[in-house]
Formats: C-alpha cells, structure tokens, sequence
C-alpha cells in the first residue's frame, strides 16, 4: 500500500495564489521561491510567468529581502557582517541588494553587540592561559562572521581594560 501522497497538478492561477501566499508569510528571495514551485511541479515558462507575477505584484523583492535577512539575522542570531554576507550571496543575491542590506547594521549596534558576545563566551571559556581564552573566544566570535581585524583589536582592547 503507498502511503506517499500523490501531488495534484496546480493550475497556473492556484500557482500563483500559493506562491502569493508562501511570499506574504515572511520575505522571501527568488531561490526560495523557486525551490518551492519545484515542489509544486511548477516549471518553464509557467515558473517564470508566477514569478513575474510575484514581482510586478510586490510579493518578492530582493532588495527587501536583503535588508530584513541582514537585519533579522544581526539583530535575533548575532551574526557578523561576513557571515550574512555569504548567507545571500548563497542565495544568489544581487551585489547591489547586499550592500543595501548591510546598511541596516548600524555601526555602534554592531560594535555593541560583538562586545557583548565577546563578554558572554569569556564567562563560559575553559582555558589555562588568557592567550588561549583569547584564541577561543576569537575563533567563536570569527566563525560567527565578524571581521577578524574588529574581533582582535576588541579583545585587546577589552582584556587591556581588565589588567
């Protein structure tokens, strides 16, 4: 007995309908959009045709997306710059569209949060050194995107403040 749901073949109006839908949820980018009207059996020219229909009706807009991930994943997940850099350029964002995203990082807000961050991981760091508690709480705040330069010149000058 098979148990697998057999898909029924959308019409080009329910396509866009359930592409309308999925897009009015959250902010999507054109990736997303088409990984999901693959699901749907949706191909060629009807793809192209719902996806047009998207952008013309204002449901999907990169440079929308880029600022709502960039802001979105700074503000709730703490990332860096770098690293929500990648995450759109994976995405197949546009240049442009990552540049304008990244001007929702203000520069105070990003200095503050990775000090904090920083402050966090000392506090729960193991190390029999300060040379490698600074090692190991680099390597985390570096692997969560932040600039190498920015993440060393602010543990100097934090842990030059704790002497």
């Amino acid at each position: 007995m098979n148990t697998e749901r057999t898909k029924k073949k959308l019409t080009l109006a329910e396509a866009k309908f359930k592409a309308e839908h999925f897009c009015a949820y959250q902010e999507r980018c054109h990736q997303e959009v088409e990984a999901k009207l693959k699901e749907w059996l949706i191909f060629g020219d009807w793809a192209a045709e719902v996806i047009l229909h998207l952008i013309e009706h204002k449901f999907l807009n990169e440079e929308r997306f880029a600022k709502a991930y960039a802001g979105g994943k700074f503000r709730t997940q703490h990332w860096g710059r770098l690293k929500i850099k990648n995450e759109l350029k994976k995405r197949a964002i546009s240049p442009f569209c990552i540049q304008l995203g990244m001007k929702e990082i203000e520069e105070d807000d990003y200095q503050k949060v990775l000090e904090t961050c920083m402050h966090k991981k000392r506090k729960e760091t193991k190390a029999k050194t300060e040379w490698e508690r600074n090692n190991k709480v680099a390597s985390y705040l570096i692997g969560r995107g932040f600039e190498p330069e920015l993440v060393w010149s602010t543990i100097k000058s934090n842990s030059q403040e704790t002497d």
